[in-house]
């Protein structure tokens, strides 16, 4: 049974925005780190943007800037929002929280 779910991506022209949402299933969401992850094509994955319990931030310094991360724990729920978008960005975008995985949502970032 899928636990999260993220969405959101889509075709986009570069400077463009995109808001990911990933949406959990379970409960006690508040208590989960939830961290964004993005595979390219032939590409290392790579940790884009984390949010901790407390709210706190961290992010890539690739996407420092650009991308914010959030979330709504009274609907299961985290967003990157992303921000002036370059083709580099273009990836498939995971969200993941304690074991619990998204499906991938695709970004592409092409003129």
């Amino acid at each position: 049974q899928v636990q999260l779910v993220d969405s959101g991506g889509g075709l986009v022209q570069p400077g463009g925005s995109l808001r990911l949402s990933c949406a959990a299933s379970g409960t006690s969401f508040s208590s989960y780190t939830v961290t964004w992850f993005r595979q390219g094509p032939e590409k290392q994955r790579e940790l884009v943007a984390q949010i901790f319990p407390s709210g706190s931030t961290f992010y890539a310094t690739a996407v420092q800037g650009r991308f914010t991360i959030s979330r709504d724990n009274a609907k299961n729920t985290a967003y990157l929002q992303m921000n002036s978008l370059k083709p580099e960005d273009t990836a498939i975008y995971l969200c993941n929280a304690r074991d619990m995985w998204g499906q991938g949502t695709q970004v592409t970032v092409s003129s």
